[in-house]
């Protein structure tokens, strides 16, 4: 049986449409395993993202942590300041006072007693005031001049992480008011002090900085450094964190 030109020619149409099929067909399987493979990737990358998003929202509690305890800290330094100026005035008003008493009232008794002592009985000077109170008043006491305290505060990175209570005055016993009272003055001989009568003034502030303690933390199995303890992947090598005792599975019954 013999074919005509006609079916040989709808024959080689066909082969043709089968092999371009079949070439497209190829095509269209290659295309759609690239488009699989890219979903997969946005799902993967998807997942990161969300787990960077934590990652950053635990960050940034954190940081907010530190802002504020770095917001109270500056506060009671402002307080703090108030404080040492109110205690520099009080000082101050004691030493004036003092040497008020001693000059105008003081000196002239003793002056007068001297010379009675000398004049009617003979007797020898009483012992001035310096002489006395060596442990307290030098001879030069009231002569001079009162230095202003220059205070200058450097705060370092292990500081800011106790709290103010903890770098108090030396005779701070947990009450704010002594703060506001005179510090004995200390003479050149000898090392014991007599506190001055406590002046009066507004109480010393309450500080308001409380220690927070530091977010937990744990070491990364990849690089080793410290990261926070609910972080999914390390910020700083990017390597997925493992916890080094994880849940076992229930076993079903």
């Amino acid at each position: 049986m013999t074919m005509s030109a006609a079916d040989t020619t709808v024959i080689f149409a066909k082969l043709e449409a089968v092999k371009d099929i079949r070439s497209k067909t190829v095509q269209l399987e290659k295309m759609k395993s690239r488009i699989v493979q890219e979903v997969e990737q946005t799902e993967q990358e998807d997942k990161c993202l969300m787990e960077y998003k934590q990652e950053m929202e635990l960050l940034m509690q954190e940081k907010m942590a530190h802002v504020e305890e770095l917001r109270q800290i500056h506060a009671d330094i402002n307080a703090m300041e108030s404080v040492i100026k109110q205690a520099e005035e009080a000082r101050n008003r004691a030493r004036d006072h003092a040497k008020l008493i001693h000059n105008n009232e003081y000196q002239p008794l003793k002056h007068d007693i001297d010379r009675m002592r000398r004049e009617y009985l003979g007797l020898e000077r009483l012992p001035e005031l310096y002489e006395t109170e060596t442990d307290l008043i030098a001879p030069d006491y009231f002569d001079r001049p009162m230095q202003k305290a220059e205070w200058r505060v450097e705060v370092r990175g292990e500081d800011l992480m106790q709290p103010l209570g903890m770098h108090g005055h030396p005779g701070h016993s947990g009450n704010s008011t002594p703060f506001l009272a005179p510090q004995p003055i200390q003479g050149p001989s000898k090392p014991e002090q007599r506190p001055l009568p406590p002046a009066t003034g507004p109480p010393a502030p309450t500080f308001r900085y409380h220690w927070q303690q530091p977010p937990p933390m744990k070491s990364c199995l990849s690089c080793h450094q410290q990261i926070h303890r609910n972080a999914p992947i390390c910020p700083l090598c990017k390597a997925k964190s493992r916890s080094r005792n994880p849940k076992k599975p229930k076993k079903k019954d």
